[in-house]
């Protein structure tokens, strides 16, 4: 037996894929439509009605929609089933407050570096749990490097097992004055250890 939801999205799939009433057209710009798909601005209640009263741009909006799906499909998904991993960036994105930097993390979000103040200044590159391709770096203590804008290095090594990589921060500058000084960006990439 179908739910009453089942019955709905399918009546609304069949409204969508019948015949376009005449005079329909397209009512609504594909930049308004993605920007509604992806929250970066939301659909205004005259846009919503021209939405219902126009199969043609429902249509279409349902076509952008899985457009977006099989290229987010395409980009995290691939990544996820075989595990690949070529690198990461990040960006110093803070103002300078004057207070010490304590964090900072890749866009991805699959890595965060820390920095330890007091004694010896330290730098750790952490690995976050729910990267796709965390078991395998896990598993294979794959080298890693953490390199600056300028392409100096900040760390080097391999993950321990609890995904942590940790070296002395090797520069003279405070980490937030040096990361000002040399692109406001850094990335993590794999690495070929000589040891």
């Amino acid at each position: 037996m179908k739910t009453t939801s089942e019955l709905e999205r399918k009546l609304r799939e069949h409204l969508l894929l019948a015949p376009r009433p005449g005079g329909d057209r397209l009512m609504l710009d594909d930049a308004v439509l993605r920007a509604a798909l992806d929250g970066s601005r939301p659909l205004t209640a005259g846009e919503r009605a021209v939405l219902r009263a126009s199969p043609l741009t429902t249509r279409r909006l349902r076509t952008l929609a899985l457009a977006a799906r099989a290229v987010d499909a395409a980009s995290t998904g691939a990544t996820a089933a075989n595990d690949a991993w070529h690198g990461s960036s990040g960006m110093l994105r803070a103002a300078d407050s004057g207070a010490a930097l304590v964090q900072l993390a890749t866009d991805d979000g699959f890595w965060r570096l820390h920095f330890v103040e007091g004694g010896e200044p330290r730098v750790i590159l952490q690995l976050m749990p729910d990267a796709p391709f965390a078991a395998r770096l896990l598993r294979e203590s794959a080298p890693l490097r953490v390199l600056d804008g300028a392409g100096a290095q900040l760390l080097a090594g391999r993950l321990d097992l609890d995904g942590e990589c940790e070296a002395a921060w090797p520069f003279a500058q405070a980490p937030a004055a040096h990361f000002q000084r040399h692109g406001a960006t850094f990335s993590v990439q794999p690495a070929i250890l000589t040891e």
